[in-house]
């Protein structure tokens, strides 16, 4: 109730008349895909991550706050470390020596301080933010595009596995939340150019917290804002002969800035570093498919050949990865209701995909301004990285899902500038 009444109140300020329809349906089925994902982890699963970071993780913390709020914040803040007297929490902190994860247990923590730890609720919340980065991200192409509303609302805020595995109390939630938060932040300060510190501040802190939980996800989404900002002022260039010129200026300095970027971010974990993230997504690779997810007994594995940890074997599985993440599993790969339901989505979006391509045709490179070229190296770049490196169907259908808003709002912004002037030839050629 409190949720909806917030709602309710800040709706004016961030929706106008078109837009105002999508704002609490949305919000709605965020609600009900946290609350999913817990039924399905108790009772299809029963067990999982989500109760990993809430019943062996923020409960026990919050129920240090209740016996004495300093040792709740000495255990908040020990950050996997066994100092004194931590030792019997750390046993029953099934994550404490994971830091990404611990990252998630500590932002349960703060909600379960509201919601008295009780796990609908704190799901509840943490659905609320990722509907404020679906919003965001929404509004982003909304402002450029106002008349694919519809459609953008959906690839935005209602596909249905980024509502399901992106709403509840996971990381991919979070992560996706703020990869939205900061694309929205990213758009207003050098797009729009409306520099306030609330947007400086949320930036940082967005970048902050994907890298605290996935730091190849703020890879994949800092090259695509370079990639934007480049192609922006690439396409600013009105000179078709200069514009030839500038390509290879514009592919260098990009290139220059995203290895310094890259460098920077993995300076820290030399797992993702570019000399040994091959290696990384190898090990990942087949500790999914051989280890724990061959354990599962669910026959969701897949193989794109075979990985030895060199950036050589990464290319050749680069088209297999980009189309397992993007069009698999298929309709035929499906052996359960969860993995029928990715199937029958990845189906709708390979169908997409070639509507777009056959529709469109001659006239594709006309509509590919420099969002859309954000939106697909963002997302081609994702889905190389977790195809290549997930090797199960079950474990992708989660990771995929911050490169599908994404993906889906390229096609519907190609889609629909196409409909909207062929809409507008044709009439003018009635008038004529």
């Amino acid at each position: 109730m409190i949720v909806y009444m917030v709602a309710y109140y800040v709706r004016p300020f961030c929706t106008d008349a078109t837009n105002r329809v999508y704002f609490i349906p949305a919000l709605t089925v965020k609600i009900l895909g946290a609350i999913a994902v817990g039924l399905i982890y108790q009772f299809y699963y029963t067990s999982g991550d989500t109760f990993t970071y809430h019943t062996h993780g923020s409960r026990l913390i919050w129920e240090a706050f209740m016996d004495s709020p300093l040792e709740g914040i000495r255990i908040y803040f020990a950050h996997g470390t066994y100092g004194p007297g931590l030792w019997e929490i750390a046993d029953q902190i099934w994550f404490w020596r994971d830091p990404r994860s611990f990252f998630v247990i500590q932002m349960a923590t703060i909600f379960d301080l509201f919601t008295f730890s009780t796990y609908s609720a704190t799901a509840v919340l943490f659905s609320v933010v990722a509907f404020i980065g679906g919003w965001m991200l929404y509004l982003v192409f909304y402002k450029s595009h106002p008349h694919a509303h519809q459609v953008l609302a959906f690839c935005c805020l209602f596909v249905p596995s980024v509502v399901f595995w992106g709403s509840g109390l996971l990381k991919d939630t979070v992560t996706l939340a703020f990869a939205g938060m900061s694309t929205f932040c990213f758009y207003k300060i050098l797009i729009e150019r409306r520099i306030s510190i609330g947007y400086i501040v949320l930036l940082i802190l967005s970048f902050y917290i994907i890298y605290s939980i996935k730091k190849y996800i703020l890879i994949s989404l800092v090259i695509g804002l370079i990639v934007w900002i480049a192609s922006r002022f690439y396409f600013q260039v009105r000179s078709y002969m200069l514009r030839i010129l500038l390509i290879p200026i514009v592919l260098i300095v990009s290139l220059a800035i995203t290895y310094v970027s890259i460098s920077k971010i993995t300076e820290d974990d030399a797992r993702y570093s570019l000399e040994n993230i091959a290696q990384t997504s190898k090990i990942t690779a087949y500790d999914i498919r051989y280890g724990w997810g061959a354990r599962s007994g669910d026959g969701s594995g897949y193989s794109l050949g075979e990985l030895d940890g060199s950036w050589q074997s990464m290319i050749f599985v680069a088209p297999g990865a980009i189309n397992v993440s993007l069009f698999r599993p298929y309709l035929w790969e499906a052996n359960n209701p969860l993995m029928a339901l990715s199937a029958l989505e990845s189906f709708i979006t390979l169908l997409a995909t070639i509507l777009v391509l056959i529709q469109v045709r001659s006239y594709l490179f006309y509509y590919i301004r420099a969002e859309v070229i954000f939106c697909l190296v963002f997302a081609l770049i994702f889905a190389f990285g977790v195809g290549a490196s997930s090797y199960n169907f079950g474990t992708l259908s989660r990771y995929k899902i911050p490169l599908l808003p994404f993906y889906w709002s390229a096609l519907a912004i190609i889609y629909t500038s196409w409909a909207r002037d062929r809409k507008g030839a044709l009439q003018a050629t009635e008038v004529a």
